[in-house]
């Protein structure tokens, strides 16, 4: 498959031209989510043109948007952020890791955009911050994790962490698993060069209850709404 260099630094363009100005609302204190969540519907939605990615959605139905989810799903690619945003729509922030924090430009600016940095070789650092999504979580932002915690270069999934999942157990919230197939194609985790015209689907699977292990010691509860989602998402690819 055909890859272009030229592509990615189009898609780095446009990431930029959303978080320069980012940055500058929240340099003189005028910065509101409401503009953010706009800026990130139509930055998902150029990407999605710009790669001329053909995304399908299976399970829809499963998805309302008047509710709040902790969504929870495979990852292959740096391009299932922006098709998960043109899906589920802008009312999201992710969880990722320290490293893109540190990208000049781009990390201050998803740090000002509410976007929860973990760090995962520090796990007083990693617990602090997902305190940080609990809060995302009650204000009614959707928040977005990858269990995987880093990408997949087989799209195979790789063992779950659990962070998350005590995550889902304090907040009580549904879980939103979600299968991404075909991001990989796009732009792999061992290449900086993109991919276009590849199809993509995302499959959105019924939500899951995290109090339904709430009878069990907490531990237990843990292992087995991993593995519920963990059979969710592997079902979709």
């Amino acid at each position: 498959m055909p890859r272009s260099l030229a592509l990615s630094l189009r898609v780095v363009r446009e990431t930029l031209a959303i978080c320069v100005p980012t940055l500058v609302d929240a340099a003189v204190g005028r910065l509101a989510k409401g503009a953010v969540d706009d800026r990130l519907a139509s930055w998902c939605d150029k990407v999605v043109r710009e790669t001329r990615m053909r995304v399908t959605v299976r399970g829809g139905e499963h998805y309302d948007r008047s509710r709040t989810y902790l969504v929870m799903s495979n990852h292959q690619s740096h391009y299932d952020v922006p098709v998960l945003y043109h899906v589920l729509g802008s009312n999201l922030r992710m969880v990722a890791k320290t490293e893109l924090f540190r990208i000049p430009v781009f990390g201050p600016a998803i740090r000002t955009a509410g976007f929860i940095e973990v760090d995962r070789s520090d796990r007083t650092s990693a617990l602090a911050n997902l305190a940080m999504a609990k809060q995302a979580l009650a204000s009614g932002t959707n928040v977005w994790v990858a269990p995987e915690g880093t990408r997949s270069r087989t799209g195979d999934l790789l063992p779950f962490k659990r962070g998350p999942f005590y995550l889902a157990l304090d907040t009580g919230l549904p879980i939103l698993p979600v299968s991404i197939q075909g991001t990989r194609h796009v732009l792999p985790a061992s290449t900086v060069r993109s991919s276009s015209d590849v199809a993509v689907r995302v499959t959105i699977h019924a939500p899951l209850d995290p109090k339904v292990h709430a009878d069990v010691p907490r531990k237990l509860a843990v292992t087995r709404l991993l593995e519920d989602v963990r059979a969710a998402i592997e079902g979709g690819l």
